[in-house]
C-alpha cells in the first residue's frame, strides 16, 4: 500500500491551499487531494472574495484568480432603523462563484504536483505513525478540510458545534444586482442577528441570500426566503439555484488535538461570526495546515499553536463584537460611526473580511454614539476579550 506524505480531505479553498503550501515547501512530497465531488461543482456561498485572499494566493504562486469575477470596490450596509454607510472599501474585493474559484484552486494544486481523486471519506483510523482512511488510503499526516459536517473532525472526537455557534444561510442567483460594483448588506430586525445580501456577479446578475447567525432562530426554508424578499424586493432568486447550508462560526470552542491529523477551514470552525465570511479564513488556515503537516507526530501541536498565533486575537475581538452587534443600538451606532469616519469603516471591513482587530479609536467613536445601557454591556464585552 502506497503511503502519502499528506492526504487532504476536501478540495475546497482550505484543502487546495493546504496542498499548495505542502508542495511549495516540499516539492517532492506525495500529496493526495480527496473530495466527494468532481470539479467544477457548485458550493453554497455568498461568492464574495476579500482582497486579502489574493495576497495569500500570490504567496502560494497562484495567479489569475482575480480575473475570474468582477471587482466590487464599494460596500453598502443598512440597519433596520435606516442607518446606512456606503463607501469604497480600503481595497477592492471581488465576486467569484465557487464553481469557478474552487475549480481554479484545485487545478493549481494538481499543476503543482498534487494527485486529485474523487472519493468520499467515511472512516479514519490512527495506526502508529500512519493515518488510514477507509482502510485503503494511508498517510503520514492528514488534513481535514471537509467542511461544516467534517467526517475528519467527528472521527477525532470533536463535540458537536452548539446551535449558537452555527449560522444557517440560504443563497441563490438572480438576474439583476441590487447595485453593480457594490456588496450590499441589509440587516434584519429579527430576534437573532441576521442579514440579506446581494453581491454582483459577472454578467449583470447577483448572488443573493439570507443568513441567520444562530441556528435556533433560523426557521424554515420558506421563512428564510420570505425574509430575503422583504429586505431585497425585486431580487427573488431563481428557485433552481437555491441552496441552504450550515456555517460553523469561529465562536465555537477551539478543537485541534495533538497528533497527525489537522483541521482547516469550515472543519476547524473558521467562519466569521460578524459577516459569515469564510474564504479568507479557509485559505489562511489551509496554508498553516500545509506547513504544519510537515511536522509529523508534532503536527497537531504545531498547528494548534500556529492557529492561535494567527487567529486568536482576531477571534476574541469578533466574538465580543458579535455579542454587541446583536443589540440594535450598537449596530446602529457602529454603522453611523462608519458612515461618518472612514477609519471606523476601514476597521469594520478588516474585521469582517480578513483578520482585523478593533482599534481603540474606532471603538471610542462607536461608543460615543451609544446610550448608557449599551456602554455598560460594551465594557463587559471588553473585559471578556476586546483588548
Amino acid at each position: 500500500m502506497s503511503v502519502y506524505d499528506v492526504v487532504v480531505v476536501g478540495a475546497g479553498p482550505a484543502g487546495s491551499a493546504a496542498a499548495l503550501n505542502v508542495l511549495r515547501l516540499r516539492p517532492d512530497a506525495a500529496v493526495l487531494l480527496l473530495d466527494a465531488q468532481s470539479f467544477p461543482r457548485d458550493k453554497t456561498c455568498g461568492d464574495g472574495v476579500a482582497a486579502e485572499v489574493f495576497d495569500l494566493l500570490d504567496d502560494l504562486g497562484v495567479s489569475g484568480i482575480r480575473d475570474l469575477g468582477p471587482a466590487a470596490p464599494r460596500l453598502r450596509l443598512r440597519t433596520p432603523a435606516g442607518h446606512a454607510v456606503h463607501r469604497a472599501a480600503p481595497r477592492s474585493n471581488r465576486v467569484i462563484t465557487r464553481w469557478d474559484l474552487d475549480a481554479a484552486l484545485v487545478d493549481a494544486a494538481v499543476a503543482a504536483g498534487a494527485e486529485l481523486r474523487r472519493h468520499r471519506v467515511r472512516t479514519l483510523d490512527l495506526d502508529g505513525d500512519r493515518v488510514v482512511l477507509d482502510g485503503t488510503v494511508t498517510a503520514r499526516t492528514v488534513i481535514g478540510a471537509d467542511g461544516a459536517h467534517s467526517v475528519v473532525r467527528r472521527a477525532l472526537g470533536a463535540p458537536p458545534a452548539p446551535p449558537e455557534g452555527t449560522a444557517v444561510a440560504i443563497r441563490g442567483y438572480t438576474p439583476v444586482a441590487a447595485e453593480p460594483g457594490t456588496l450590499t448588506i441589509e440587516y434584519a430586525g429579527d430576534t437573532v442577528p441576521a442579514y440579506a445580501w446581494s453581491f454582483p456577479i459577472a454578467g449583470g446578475g447577483a448572488n443573493v441570500g439570507y443568513g441567520v447567525f444562530d441556528k435556533r432562530g433560523a426557521g424554515s426554508r420558506a421563512e428564510l426566503l420570505e425574509r430575503l424578499a422583504l429586505l431585497l424586493p425585486g431580487q427573488e432568486p431563481d428557485p433552481a439555484t437555491l441552496r441552504a447550508h450550515h456555517l460553523p462560526l469561529s465562536t465555537t470552542p477551539r478543537f485541534q488535538p495533538d497528533g497527525r491529523v489537522l483541521l482547516a477551514g469550515d472543519a476547524a470552525a473558521k467562519v466569521n461570526p460578524l459577516t459569515g465570511e469564510g474564504i479568507f479564513d479557509a485559505v489562511a488556515s489551509g496554508i498553516l495546515a500545509g506547513r504544519n503537516a510537515l511536522h509529523g507526530a508534532g503536527a497537531g501541536a504545531a498547528h494548534r499553536d500556529a492557529m492561535e498565533r494567527a487567529f486568536g486575537r482576531h477571534h476574541r475581538h469578533v466574538a465580543a463584537l458579535a455579542r454587541l452587534a446583536a443589540r440594535p443600538a450598537f449596530l446602529d451606532a457602529a454603522i453611523g460611526a462608519a458612515a461618518t469616519h472612514p477609519s471606523v469603516f476601514d476597521c469594520a471591513v478588516r474585521l469582517g473580511l480578513a483578520r482585523g482587530t478593533v482599534s481603540p479609536v474606532a471603538l471610542a467613536l462607536v461608543a460615543a454614539r451609544l446610550p448608557a445601557t449599551v456602554i455598560r454591556a460594551r465594557r463587559r464585552a471588553t473585559a471578556g476579550g476586546v483588548g
